[in-house]
């Protein structure tokens, strides 16, 4: 039986919606629901199955971000296309109709907040640029040092704003000069940068964006150095943030050295308990 043959039995069926960006792009290639999700847990290590990607094409569930970046290489189709039925966007039946933009998606509670980040984080492989002075996330934090002790000829970026707001932030500061030396090139390359913009001299930004998506996290309504929501933005919307903090953390004052972070001021900003940037 062909892709769209099962397909369509499916969908007589009632199982599946009449169409996605997704789904479209899995028949045109074709291939069936079984074949992809093998060839994509090829690609990621992973273990989705037909029922999976059923309800990722159907928008029954949101596909996480290193199954998007792996399902656009599988179908040769940007990311902000294949994934705009569950991103709140319609995305025209026919290619030549015009350029699709997803919409952002809102996160709306700490922890999906917390959990985007991570995703970013994790899938980033060329470029990662994280901001803000406020960090204190153990999870999020393991997390950028985890990607940058894996992946060697990643690029960090890291703007601060200020001192480190919180010990934790200092720690993980302190570590991430532990696994890599600024002033060693790879390939060429420098690959981890620090820099501080001092207090007043810009306005402090919040985000963490890879190659690949982007996070912009959003102050809390209960208090000012609290962050409790956010918005998860795609790929086209990282390069530029991407760029933003490279040229940021270009023109700060670097802290790239044991000594330079010891000699920051301590910082204790706040009450609350949730600071995720």
């Amino acid at each position: 039986m062909s892709a769209v043959q099962q397909d369509v039995e499916v969908l007589v069926a009632g199982s599946i919606r009449p169409d996605s960006p997704l789904r479209r792009a899995r028949l045109a290639k074709p291939l069936t629901l079984e074949q992809a999700a093998e060839l994509l847990n090829r690609a990621t290590g992973g273990s989705a199955d037909a029922s999976v990607l059923s309800a990722w094409e159907s928008g029954r569930k949101r596909t996480g971000i290193k199954n998007r970046a792996a399902l656009a290489d599988l179908y040769g189709e940007r990311v902000e296309v294949l994934f705009a039925h569950q991103d709140g966007s319609a995305a025209p039946a026919d290619p030549a109709v015009g350029r699709t933009v997803a919409g952002a998606r809102v996160l709306t509670c700490y922890t999906d907040l917390i959990d985007a980040m991570v995703e970013v984080v994790a899938g980033a492989e060329e470029q990662l640029v994280v901001t803000g002075s406020r960090s204190r996330e153990k999870a999020y934090l393991a997390a950028i040092e985890s990607v940058v002790e894996r992946h060697p000829d990643l690029v960090h970026h890291r703007v601060l704003y200020g001192p480190p707001r919180h010990a934790t932030l200092t720690d993980h500061l302190r570590r991430l000069l532990e696994l890599r030396d600024p002033s060693e090139r790879r390939n060429g390359v420098k690959t981890l940068h620090i820099g501080m913009v001092e207090p007043g001299a810009a306005m402090e930004r919040y985000f963490v964006a890879s190659e690949g998506a982007a996070v912009v996290p959003l102050p809390s309504f209960h208090g000012a150095d609290a962050f409790d929501c956010g918005v998860l933005l795609g790929r086209e919307e990282a390069a530029g943030l991407v760029q933003h903090g490279r040229e940021a953390c270009a023109s700060a004052r670097p802290v790239e050295t044991m000594e330079a972070l010891s000699a920051l001021p301590a910082r204790q900003g706040g009450t609350q308990r949730r600071g995720a940037v």
